[in-house]
């Protein structure tokens, strides 16, 4: 269960996740703005551009991701690399929570050879894994080689490799240099089966054309709006439902202290004749403290359930 420290950043506009049909149902397509959520995640994890650009497009792509899952699931996309920026990590549901973040958020790099954020070059080579909670017993999980590290092309290949899936999905943020967040957002084309060569055509020439996902973002589109450019020229476009999207995180003192209680007997000892502990959340960097009395009763605890589990004579 997430928690209930809901984040609306001071923007005029929500975060939003669009679902749209177009083409006679040929073609189908996930939207979002997420300027304020990534906005967010930066200033909790202090990101400078590169690890801004990897960690906003890794959310975006993981709601997307997730607007096709039911109510109560959720997916993790992480990418594992050699690059500066260690593992980037999103968790998002289908409710349009998400949360990340990102191993070493203090990484700079020349810009590409295009003049854009190096986000392949702080992400490296590696493995790219998608986990799917579905509520069956076990998640699933598929992995595929990272192609570049820019997110989009990656998560277009992961689909096609584990799922048999061909897309076009279109990521970005844009990031000032006082480390603002402009613009963010994403979307996720899907054919359908059967989908004429026609139709194919028109998109692919549409997204050729159009402005960076980001700029639109920055330019004042809503995820509307940014169907509207994408399905230029399709006149029967049908928006299905339309999401608010927000960073949340689903940690607490509670969550917390589960956690403690599974460290070892000689780390809960050391923590206990300390008298105090602070840990911080990865995904959110919430601090959570804990004072002799709280560590007492959480070492306690932890030898009580060893007792339980261990067997008589053993």
């Amino acid at each position: 269960m997430f928690c209930m420290n809901l984040l609306w950043i001071g923007k005029d506009k929500m975060d939003q996740l669009v679902k749209a049909a177009a083409a006679g149902g040929e073609l189908r397509i996930f939207a979002a703005v997420t300027t304020n959520l990534v906005a967010e995640a930066m200033r909790r994890h202090d990101c400078w551009p590169v690890a801004a650009a990897a960690l906003g497009r890794t959310m975006t792509g993981a709601l997307l991701f997730a607007a096709n899952l039911k109510n109560k699931e959720s997916v993790t996309i992480k990418f594992k690399g050699d690059g500066p920026l260690g593992t980037v990590t999103a968790d998002a549901t289908a409710e349009g929570y998400v949360r990340g973040y990102v191993d070493h958020p203090h990484v700079h790099l020349p810009l590409n050879a295009m003049g854009k954020i190096d986000v392949g070059g702080g992400i490296g080579r590696g493995l790219l894994s998608v986990t799917r909670f579905t509520g069956l017993k076990e998640p699933v999980t598929g992995s595929v080689h990272i192609v570049n590290g820019e997110i989009a092309e990656d998560l277009i290949s992961y689909l096609y490799t584990s799922e048999q899936t061909p897309s076009s999905i279109g990521l970005g943020v844009l990031v000032s240099p006082e480390l603002e967040c402009l613009g963010a957002g994403g979307f996720f084309v899907q054919p359908m089966p059967g989908a004429s060569g026609e139709t194919l055509d028109r998109v692919e020439e549409n997204l050729k054309t159009i402005s960076s996902v980001s700029h639109m973002a920055e330019a004042g589109l809503d995820a509307a709006g940014i169907i509207e450019k994408v399905f230029g020229g399709f006149d029967d476009v049908k928006i299905l439902s339309a999401t608010d999207l927000s960073f949340r995180c689903n940690c607490s003192k509670n969550y917390i202290t589960d956690r403690l209680l599974m460290l070892g007997e000689e780390d809960l000892r050391s923590l206990r004749d300390d008298g105090r502990a602070e840990v911080k959340c990865h995904f959110c960097g919430a601090a959570y403290n804990f004072d002799r009395e709280e560590l007492s009763a959480i070492y306690n605890a932890a030898k009580k359930m060893r007792a339980m589990r261990t067997p008589v004579g053993a």
